[in-house]
């Protein structure tokens, strides 16, 4: 990808899946990355895996203050952030009816006050700076309706307006788009599934399989690069067809 090395990068929920699968992929571009996460554990791993990664920070995207201070960690080590990649998240599988409070208020927190923490900080530094891209972690849940994920999916499509409003306002000094990813095997995934159910979920993806956390990678490390200049305010699927079309075709 054009325009890559020696950019600095920053990714939270960077330390598994498809976070670090993206600062793998930055790091072999050329670019400088550091990753934020609240696992003290996975951070320690995958400075262990990727022996360039500048940093796993460790950090909640929930409090504010942490976001700050992990970022002005993020700024001292690498003298500036030129790339978010605003990927943090959870979900949790339950029926709408059985959905308590406390979850509510916990998967809004991580997936979208989260999200819009993250993002208002990195827009303030980049502003100042003149430029940078903004590339946050959608699903096609926020796009399609799914059962047994109502609060996810609900987090999701915020982030796809907050995405398309940030761009608006940015511009033109700051891109700002969304990947939404359909199925992605990560192993966290694999590790759910049964080998029946695996099968199963294929089954209704167009191209018969999930996705890697790599292929994922490839995309967000495509919008950041200057081969994507002109991309912003946009929602990017990459989901194997299974969006394409309604039940119908299912």
């Amino acid at each position: 990808m054009r325009g890559l090395k020696d950019k600095r990068v920053l990714i939270t929920g960077g330390a598994s899946g498809i976070g670090a699968a993206t600062a793998a992929r930055f790091l072999e571009e050329g670019s400088r990355v550091c990753v934020l996460d609240r696992d003290d554990a996975a951070g320690a791993r995958i400075k262990h895996e990727l022996p360039a990664l500048g940093e796993a920070i460790i950090a909640d995207v929930t409090d504010l203050m942490q976001v700050e201070a992990a970022f002005a960690e993020a700024i001292r080590l690498m003298d500036g952030v030129d790339i978010l990649i605003n990927n943090a998240g959870v979900s949790i599988r339950h029926k709408f009816l059985d959905i308590t409070p406390e979850e509510w208020d916990r998967v809004i927190a991580v997936n979208l006050t989260g999200v819009f923490y993250v993002a208002q900080t990195a827009a303030r530094h980049m502003w100042e700076r003149g430029s940078g891209v903004i590339l946050q972690t959608a699903s096609t849940n926020g796009v399609m309706g799914y059962p047994y994920y109502a609060d996810y999916n609900a987090t999701k499509a915020g982030v796809i307006e907050l995405t398309k409003s940030m761009a608006l306002e940015l511009a033109p000094k700051i891109r700002v788009c969304a990947v939404a990813p359909g199925y992605v095997l990560t192993p966290m995934q694999r590790a759910e599934y049964s080998d029946a159910m695996l099968a199963e979920v294929n089954a209704k993806i167009p191209l018969g399989r999930h996705a890697s956390p790599e292929e994922i990678a490839a995309l967000f490390t495509y919008l950041a690069s200057d081969d994507a200049a002109f991309a912003t305010g946009q929602v990017y699927t990459l989901d194997g067809g299974e969006t394409a079309g309604g039940l119908a075709s299912r």
